[in-house]
């Protein structure tokens, strides 16, 4: 069994944070760490009012402070409005962590333009619009966090390209904004997990057989896990990193 660990070192003391698609999974994990290590932390949601309002409420109760926000990410001006008032609030945004995605199946004969679009709308639009906003109220020592998908190196199954390829897509926009956002001392990361245990992702059964298979480690990773990696990747330690893609799958593309 994993669990979060066990660290109440104030790393992220007086930083401001936002993190979209905060509400649940790998999302809400990243969201509980980052309070956990002192940040003020404001997250989206797109539709689940009660279940992000759980979520903050759970953060201050353990001492934390978190603020939700409804703003859907493909909707490029409630995502700005919302980094925006961020910024009007709190006075700057230190770290941006890109968490929203989606992920539509389907193989190439019966995947739909509609479909096409949506993914990337969220998974690559957003990302760009998000970092657009929120380097506008960054000073010195910003970080960016983009949560990728270690199916941009490796997809061993069919039904996914358009996924795989906004991912490969986030990629090439960390490494590319890595050169642009360096003379400014703003650091940018792409955190790529292989399979996570979540609702949507359960670690046992047929699928997850299938995919243990392909590992080095034969597991689900945990919620957890990744949010430790964008801890690291927001705190003073990780100042020297940049531009790099961090693979946190198990050896799954190895």
């Amino acid at each position: 069994m994993h669990t979060q660990a066990n660290t109440t070192s104030p790393s992220l003391l007086n930083k401001i944070a936002f993190v979209t698609g905060g509400s649940r999974g790998i999302g809400a994990a990243i969201v509980r760490r980052l309070a956990l290590q002192g940040a003020t932390v404001v997250f989206t949601y797109q539709s689940s009012a009660s279940e992000a309002q759980a979520l903050a409420g759970k953060v201050e109760a353990a001492g934390g402070k978190a603020l939700a926000v409804q703003a859907d990410a493909a909707d490029a001006a409630a995502l700005t409005a919302a980094i925006d008032q961020v910024a009007a609030q709190f006075g700057r945004v230190d770290i941006l962590v890109n968490n929203a995605g989606v992920f539509l199946p389907g193989a190439i004969d019966d995947f739909s333009l509609a479909d096409f679009d949506k993914t990337v709308a969220v998974n690559v639009r957003a990302v760009f619009v998000a970092i657009k906003a929120a380097v506008a109220h960054m000073q010195t020592g910003g970080r960016i966090i983009n949560i990728g998908s270690t199916n941009a190196h490796r997809m061993p199954f069919g039904g996914a390209a358009a996924y795989a390829m906004s991912k490969s897509a986030l990629s090439g926009l960390t490494q590319g904004l890595s050169r642009d956002l360096g003379p400014r001392g703003i650091t940018i990361n792409n955190v790529e997990p292989g399979p996570v245990a979540t609702d949507m992702n359960p670690p046992t059964g047929d699928f997850a057989d299938l995919m243990h298979g392909l590992m080095a480690l034969p597991r689900h990773g945990s919620a957890d896990e990744i949010a430790g990696m964008v801890a690291y990747l927001a705190s003073e330690e990780a100042a020297f990193v940049t531009g790099a893609g961090l693979k946190i799958d198990g050896g799954f593309a190895a």
